[in-house]
């Protein structure tokens, strides 16, 4: 039994919860919304309640143990960086041995939730492993490492959908496609964010990479995501409120591109532009349910 002294203080619980980036659910969601679109196009708006709960359960461990392994990896360049500077292992709140254990306990979480799944979907699960470990390194070596970032993101339509029915059709692939390049345009958006930072520090990012373009790259990953989008409905006949939940995200995308455009942007509107993709993200997902089922 552990004694009074033994026991995690609040603030080591707390910084924890920081570290699991559980203080700001957005970046949790947005990962997690790929998989529920995913999951709900191949059951044809109705699947399983547990097949759901798997999947969300799944999303939350993978992106601990990814917050983690990324934190891992930067906790000496996160100190340097004036949004980054305060997590807990840049600051020195937790200890490396604390963060690798919580990684550990993360992937364990997601593996145990990986053997519901059948052997195609568990065997994705597998797939994605090195691209999660690897995704913070690429910024010292590959020019957009944000396309990492999206190719992991679009394991979770590959895995949902075929733990949903077993195979990868026509539009699983045009919505993982879908999904890489609204994860592009809304991380280089939030890499716009760091760009003195990174160039001080001689980092790749995607922001830096198209430079003065950048924020016509995100339009354009923005719009290339609608003809994605569009190209999935047709293949799966959805019916009109999806293609109103379409109409209305294209909307909201070419205001963030408008807004992007506008000079001198203060910092903070780079991450309400990102936090503002998680609703537009839920809009999608409402539209899908609503025109498989109507």
């Amino acid at each position: 039994m552990l004694t009074e002294s033994d026991r995690p203080t609040e603030s080591t619980l707390l910084a924890i919860v920081r570290l699991l980036r559980w203080d700001k659910p957005a970046g949790r969601l947005i990962l997690m919304i790929p998989a529920l679109w995913a999951v709900f196009l191949a059951a044809h708006g109705r699947p399983p309640a547990t097949l759901v709960g798997v999947i969300v359960l799944g999303t939350l461990a993978t992106s601990a143990a990814g917050c983690v392994i990324n934190d891992l990896w930067d906790r000496d360049i996160d100190p340097q960086v004036e949004r980054t500077r305060s997590r807990p292992l840049a600051s020195r709140a937790l200890k490396v041995q604390t963060a690798i254990g919580v990684a550990l306990i993360s992937f364990v979480c997601a593996a145990i939730l990986a053997f519901y799944l059948n052997p195609l979907s568990f065997w994705l699960c597998v797939a994605a492993v090195p691209v999660i470990i690897c995704y913070p390194l690429a910024k010292r070596f590959f020019p957009v490492p944000q396309l990492v970032l999206s190719i992991a993101w679009g394991f979770a339509v590959l895995i949902s959908w075929s733990a949903t029915v077993g195979k990868l059709e026509l539009a699983t692939w045009l919505l993982w496609g879908a999904v890489v390049l609204w994860t592009l345009g809304f991380d280089t958006v939030y890499a716009m964010s760091d760009r003195e930072d990174d160039l001080r520090l001689g980092v790749n990012s995607s922001a830096l990479f198209f430079g003065n373009n950048a924020t016509n790259a995100v339009g354009f990953f923005f719009l290339a995501t609608v003809g994605l989008l569009v190209a999935m409905g047709i293949n799966l006949q959805l019916h009109i409120g999806f293609w109103l939940a379409v109409l209305g995200a294209a909307i909201l995308w070419f205001l963030q591109y408008s807004q992007l455009r506008k000079a001198d942007i203060p910092n903070p509107v780079y991450g309400q532009i990102f936090r503002q993709n998680v609703w537009v993200g839920f809009v999608i997902l409402a539209g899908m349910i609503v025109g498989e089922i109507f």
